[in-house]
């Protein structure tokens, strides 16, 4: 038995045909080939497949891909604007918020969820914004100072990537 699922991903229409127990991480990574997202532990725990679900952050780990049916999916291949980063991966980069860089994908996704809801977010609460997100590498120093400058660079107006607050 399966199913159709209608998704809108990164602005862009798609339907596909699932298992009814098809987790969404899966969807996105073989059914449509957006391997940004990433599977870490396939508990919940390490949120590196966080993906924005009509405009929240969620593990997509955690997340049938019917349950998703009519939904809109803000994934990390679609945060930048064309031929550029988003302030986020900039800010990342820069500031060395990643190293290995695996965690990076679902805890931008994270931020920028936190940031759509708190434009200028103390230390504390970038840290609790990203807590449900780990890093085996880098100690978060690094990355609340990439969320904080990338804060910062939003508010002065930088431009963001089209469907990122959709």
């Amino acid at each position: 038995m399966t199913e159709q699922v209608r998704l809108t991903v990164n602005g862009v229409p798609h339907e596909i045909t699932v298992e009814p127990r098809q987790l969404l991480v899966h969807a996105l990574r073989e059914d449509l080939g957006l391997t940004g997202t990433h599977v870490g532990c396939d508990t919940s725990q390490c949120g590196a497949c966080t993906v924005q679900l009509n405009g929240a952050a969620v593990k997509s780990c955690t997340v049938l891909a019917v349950q998703a049916d009519g939904g809109a999916i803000l994934t990390i291949e679609g945060m930048a604007p064309e031929g550029g980063l988003h302030a986020l991966q900039n800010a990342f980069w820069e500031k060395h918020g990643l190293q290995c860089g695996f965690c990076t994908p679902g805890m931008i996704m994270a931020a920028a969820d936190l940031l759509a809801g708190n434009p200028d977010p103390t230390d504390d609460e970038i840290r609790h914004g990203i807590e449900g997100n780990l890093c085996r590498c880098t100690g978060y120093q690094n990355i609340v100072a990439a969320i904080r400058e990338a804060a910062s660079t939003l508010r002065a107006g930088a431009a963001v990537s089209a469907g990122a607050h959709d």
